[in-house]
């Protein structure tokens, strides 16, 4: 045959490096020389305590249960290179034409995992007498075989160990720890998982050192097994005293591991019928269990089962679970720190905030808390003077006690500049002052102090609303544009410059706009975070909010329905407000001459109108002292034109204006002083009192409570 029509080699095929690393690696080689149907001709002496001629006249993949039975094939193909001799040499454990992993049964049932190379020979090989050895190809095959149960078992703890190290420990939630543990190991290093938390860790409790009180509850908390809960003595979330004596028992009071192999006669299965039923029912064998403990204090307890057809446990298992626990123990703790903190953050957090959003007469007010990892969401209602009502939202970013705390200082310095009755942009302007002071605190914290290296980041929105002009004058810092909805169901949109952070030393300035709203139109404020807007899979927003005359409850919980948590998992606080109609009949204006007169007109009025609003006569006496020394201190130091308003909702409140800039001042008059006891006399009177301004006025108003 000419040299072009021999037939070419076949390379061999690649060996997985594992797979060829044990075979190298592997104290005991037994090798074979099979013919090209397989069978065995010829066997070294270490073949699993059978005589070589018990062996001779076997096929191979009767002896072996081959992962790649077409692996031998392949080798005894025409072309592929051929070795003269059948005797192994040190390299011929790598340089095999094929590797493939194999699979047998030992004696005691247990299967052992083997890596096979396959040498093919020619047919003047040094062996026994092969059938059939002419013709093309390799006459027969050396085979080596290597016993690598050990170092897969290794290979699979490592693996199992990379998978924990990767998905445990990533969420501080303690349950998603627990059930990510059970999904890495399940089926690779167990056939069935089992963790169990002490009830109190759960709750937030502070564990004690040392093992757990005798009958201390304990919670499922994650489970995996073949048939999913099919068959598990307890169901997830399930929680109970643990039996005592059984191996889970001992093992959470020694705060030491157990392996158990698990025959039908153990003793404790009286202890314990509900898991004895379920070992039965899975055909569990083996079992590892091992106490969650961190720092000689007792979190709980995982166990690992093996079932028919796996290999036991043994040591080297055991202490690998021991590893795995305390692995697990340790994201346990993270999780149930940062439990017990949000608990304590999110408990602060209700408290510095409103009961209940106060409803004055003419707006109808009502929140809506979001619970997530952020701890600084905050709303508020202000009643101002003149019937108005301030509406704000607001955030800090973060989580934890601190967090609550620099939410409840920026609530409370909202409440105190609104006060001032300043206006929204300047209102934001003074708060963003307090926020770059609270931003400086953070940064001259010591070196060691966590919160010195969280940046303080906080938004607001903040809203007046007039009900007698209708008029919502409102800015931002960094919220979201609120969703504003007519009474008839269409959106309202409006262009609302957003604003800076508050604590930004440089940003846009903020800008206050203004937007008539109808009486029964629908208000939403959102505190940020994740904004309500349309999403995949969810109702469109206007959709959610429409019909806008339901009852706010109502609207708030439609939005709660449609926006799970995993939609806004930072939390978030909706305040939702509807104006209402005001009666014109609760407020009424005069202008007043800027003469002597003034007082005594203005008391008439008041007088006439205070009758027929039905005044109590002893609020009415106060009224009418309180608008005669207003009207005569502007027609005294106040320039015209001048105006009194009478507004009369849940207060009865006095307004007198003039187009003076200058306000008065409060001062102690001492015995001697003709005057300076107006506004004293006026204060103590009044409920509460104040100045506003306008771009061209002034307003000294005072409230008398009804």
């Amino acid at each position: 045959m000419p040299d072009d029509d021999l037939p070419s080699a076949v390379p061999p095929d690649p060996a997985p490096p594992a797979l060829l690393h044990a075979l190298v690696t592997a104290p005991v080689i037994r090798t074979y020389v099979v013919d090209r149907d397989l069978r065995i001709v010829r066997a070294g002496a270490l073949t699993f305590g059978e005589a070589p001629d018990q062996v001779v006249g076997r096929l191979l993949t009767d002896v072996f249960r081959l992962e790649d039975p077409d692996a031998a094939v392949r080798a005894l193909e025409p072309g592929t290179p051929e070795r003269s001799s059948a005797a192994p040499s040190a390299t011929d454990r790598s340089e095999g034409v094929g590797v493939a992993r194999a699979y047998r049964t030992d004696p005691a049932g247990t299967d052992r995992t083997f890596a096979v190379a396959f040498h093919p020979l020619a047919a003047d090989t040094d062996t026994a007498a092969l059938p059939d050895a002419s013709g093309p190809g390799p006459a027969a095959l050396l085979v080596l075989a290597a016993d690598i149960t050990a170092q897969e078992r290794n290979s699979a703890r490592a693996a199992a160990l990379d998978a924990v190290r990767e998905r445990v420990g990533q969420s501080l939630d303690l349950a998603v720890t627990c059930e990510e543990l059970v999904m890495a190991l399940v089926p690779g290093f167990a056939d069935i998982a089992v963790v169990e938390i002490v009830d109190d860790v759960l709750r937030g409790a502070d564990a004690l050192a040392g093992p757990p009180a005798r009958g201390a509850p304990l919670r499922r908390i994650a489970f995996r097994g073949p048939l999913g809960m099919g068959g598990a003595a307890h169901p997830v979330g399930d929680v109970r005293e643990m039996p005592h004596p059984t191996p889970y028992s001992l093992s959470l009071g020694d705060l030491r591991p157990r392996l158990v192999q698990l025959t039908p006669d153990l003793p404790w299965y009286e202890t314990d019928p509900d898991r004895a039923e379920s070992i039965a029912k899975f055909g569990s064998h083996s079992l590892i269990v091992a106490p969650l403990a961190l720092r000689g204090t007792a979190l709980g307890v995982v166990s690992f089962y093996r079932c028919a057809g796996s290999e036991p446990y043994d040591e080297g298992d055991l202490a690998f679970g021991v590893t795995l626990a305390a692995h697990t123990a340790l994201s346990v703790d993270n999780a149930r720190r940062y439990e017990r903190d949000h608990t304590v953050a999110s408990t602060v957090q209700r408290r510095l905030l409103p009961s209940g959003p106060t409803s004055p007469i003419a707006v109808d007010t009502a929140h809506v808390y979001l619970p997530g990892r952020n701890s600084g969401s905050w709303f508020d209602t202000i009643s101002l003077s003149g019937g108005r009502t301030a509406l704000v939202v607001g955030r800090v970013d973060g989580h934890g006690v601190q967090t609550a705390t620099t939410m409840g200082q920026l609530r409370t310095a909202v409440r105190a500049l609104a006060a001032l009755d300043l206006s929204p942009e300047e209102l934001l302007a003074r708060l963003n002052d307090i926020a770059v002071q609270l931003a400086e605190e953070r940064a001259a914290l010591p070196v060691g102090d966590a919160l010195r290296h969280r940046p303080l980041r906080a938004t607001c929105l903040y809203g007046e609303y007039d009900p007698f002009t209708r008029l919502w004058t409102v800015a931002r810092a960094g919220q979201p544009t609120p969703h504003i909805v007519r009474p008839d169901g269409t959106p309202l949109l409006f262009d609302l410059p957003e604003g800076s952070p508050l604590s930004a030393t440089e940003g846009t300035p903020f800008v206050t706009a203004e937007i008539e709203l109808e009486p029964g139109s629908l208000l939403v404020m959102h505190s940020g975070g994740s904004n309500l807007r349309d999403r995949p899979g969810l109702r469109p927003v206007d959709e959610v909010l429409s019909p806008p005359d339901r009852d706010l409850r109502e609207i708030g919980d439609a939005i709660t329905y449609n926006y799970p948590p995993i939609a806004h998992p930072e939390g978030a606080v909706l305040l939702l407000a509807r104006p209402m109609e005001v009666s014109p009949a609760q407020v009424v204006t005069v202008e007043l001459d800027d003469d002597p007169g003034a007082p005594a007109k203005a008391r008439t009025v008041a007088r006439t109108h205070l009758a027929e609003w039905k005044v109590p006569k002893d609020a009415l006496y106060a009224v009418e002292l309180i608008v005669s020394e207003l009207v005569t201190n502007a027609v005294r130091y106040g320039t015209p034109p001048l105006s009194l308003r009478l507004v009369r909702t849940h207060t009865l409140t006095c307004e007198v204006r003039d187009a003076s800039l200058v306000a008065p001042h409060l001062r102690h008059a001492r015995v001697g002083d003709e005057g300076g006891r107006g506004l004293f006399i006026m204060s103590q009177l009044a409920s509460r009192w104040g100045t506003r301004y306008t771009h061209d006025a002034k307003i000294i108003w005072a409230e008398v409570e009804l």
